[in-house]
């Protein structure tokens, strides 16, 4: 196979119209392992289909993007760089936003590797065409080329080569053409930031972050949106969190969100701020976060409260990812009647209302009462308990009837909630004197879908495991259980099929 790839790029180079040649060399490639493919190309090698990309004819640019796509990946980034590295810099400026992404996969595969990186960084015009390529129109080339650029985030060389060089005057000579840009540049400083304390102090140091900092507060609000998701992507690494402890700027989005009751406009932005101290909160502790920002966790209050259904769902969301966690449960206890209230809501909007809110109350309720085993202290078990009591007053029949309704995600979220109470000596005594709800855990027809099957197998495997459930639950019925584990999540009983001579 090697020697005919050989001879279809010979027969491509003497061909006036190549495309069926093209066509046959796409599929002998895509039939070679890669390990073959790397000793295919012999003497011509790929020149002739770079060549080819210089066309107006969009079938023959496909083809050669196949065709180099599948044998560029097979090739060292070593011998990308020795043999292609004109080509590929070429097809940065190339009209054809293939080509260009193309392009960007293969140097951003030569700039993960140390050699080859070196030799980039020495070519500052490749990386200006890298960088020019972020501006693109195409979402897609952009979000390549700060894939490729993220990678030189990586050692101090490249850091020096973009940050310390007149590339970061093209980057910001870059960043003033539009909105659009100048967010996927911060996109890519934020990335970088990421990686370690030493690339922060690079982004730091070059005013980039600064700058995404004051945005924070521009008149823009949709900006602002933007900006806050920047930022609570900077605060998920332990240096990006405290960098921006240092700059103050915890206290900066509390203020904002005790400035959003005098903004008709703050549901543009108030979701943002809600999720960065909610990722923030869980990232640090609930407790310190909701005690030193008491704005954060009255607004999530209100916000559940609010009959705005957006606002509502990122209230709903917050409260189940600070409830997950033992301290997040604690803090939540603490604001007695508040909370309850708030409970009363989750379980009207799990109730009715647009199926989406109906599962993310639903989930929401299954992370609140969650516990793992090494978390059921006396006190934390009866936290759960009456929780699970304030969301209905008969809880057990509402769950089951949710559970029963025609929609797949109800369905799962109802078993969800089960799930949630079955390791718990409580929620195990409230199944066994429901009557039918045993036969229903048990009864494979109630679940049709994968996602039901893997949820109804999850519930019951959180009972079997559960040190307290063959007592509580009797022998007969963890005996069902224990087969049910055995049997598999798509176990399918065999019915025998009895024919009537004569029947129609």
């Amino acid at each position: 196979m090697a020697s005919s790839i050989e001879k279809l790029l010979e027969e491509i180079s003497s061909s006036e119209d190549p495309a069926e040649e093209l066509r046959n060399l796409k599929t002998a490639v895509l039939s070679v392992p890669f390990s073959a493919l790397r000793g295919s190309v012999g003497v011509h090698g790929l020149g002739v289909i770079f060549s080819l990309l210089n066309t107006n004819k969009r079938e023959q640019i496909d083809l050669c993007v196949d065709i180099l796509n599948r044998v560029l990946m097979a090739l060292s980034p070593v011998h990308l760089a020795q043999s292609y590295r004109a080509e590929l810099q070429t097809g940065l400026a190339h009209p054809n936003e293939a080509v260009k992404i193309l392009a960007l996969t293969q140097i951003g595969r030569m700039m993960e590797h140390l050699e080859t990186t070196t030799e980039i960084l020495k070519n500052h015009s490749i990386l200006r065409e890298v960088i020019r390529c972020i501006g693109e129109e195409k979402i897609a080339v952009g979000k390549e080329a700060t894939r490729s650029l993220y990678k030189l985030g990586h050692s101090k060389p490249g850091l020096d080569t973009l940050f310390r060089s007149n590339l970061q005057k093209d980057m910001k000579d870059l960043m003033a053409t539009s909105d659009i840009v100048r967010y996927r540049i911060y996109e890519l400083i934020v990335d970088i930031s990421s990686v370690s304390a030493v690339s922060l102090s690079y982004c730091a140091n070059s005013s980039f972050i600064s700058q995404l900092l004051a945005e924070l507060t521009g008149e823009d609000v949709l900006i602002r949106a933007t900006a806050i998701e920047m930022v609570t992507t900077l605060a998920h690494s332990q240096h990006g969190r405290q960098y921006l402890a240092q700059q103050g700027i915890m206290d900066k989005v509390s203020n904002m969100i005790i400035a959003t009751d005098t903004d008709p406009f703050s549901s543009l932005y108030l979701p943002g701020l809600i999720r960065f101290f909610g990722k923030l909160a869980i990232m640090e502790s609930p407790q310190q976060v909701c005690e030193t920002y008491p704005a954060f966790q009255n607004k999530v209050f209100e916000m559940a409260l609010d009959p705005d259904p957006a606002l509502t769902v990122v209230a709903l969301d917050t409260l189940g990812l600070l409830g997950a966690t033992v301290e997040g449960k604690q803090v939540l206890q603490k604001t007695g009647e508040k909370f309850k209230a708030v409970l009363v809501r989750m379980s009207q909007l799990a109730n009715s209302g647009a199926t989406e809110m109906r599962v993310r109350s639903l989930d929401a309720i299954s992370n609140l009462l969650t516990l793992q085993t090494e978390q059921q202290t006396e006190a934390l078990l009866a936290l759960t308990e009456s929780w699970f009591h304030i969301v209905s007053v008969q809880p057990m029949d509402m769950i089951r009837n949710i559970s029963t309704q025609p929609f797949p995600e109800l369905h799962c979220g109802a078993l969800g909630i089960f799930t949630a109470i079955a390791p718990q000596p409580w929620g195990q005594k409230l199944m066994i004197s429901t009557p039918g709800l045993m036969e229903f855990i048990v009864d494979r027809s109630t679940s049709k879908s994968k996602e039901a099957k893997d949820a109804k197998f999850e519930l019951v495997g959180a009972l079997v495991t559960s040190s307290t459930a063959a007592d509580i639950m009797g022998s007969q019925n963890y005996l069902s259980l224990k087969t049910y584990i055995r049997e598999g999540p798509y176990y399918v009983s065999a019915v025998a099929s009895v024919s009537t001579e004569g029947a129609d």
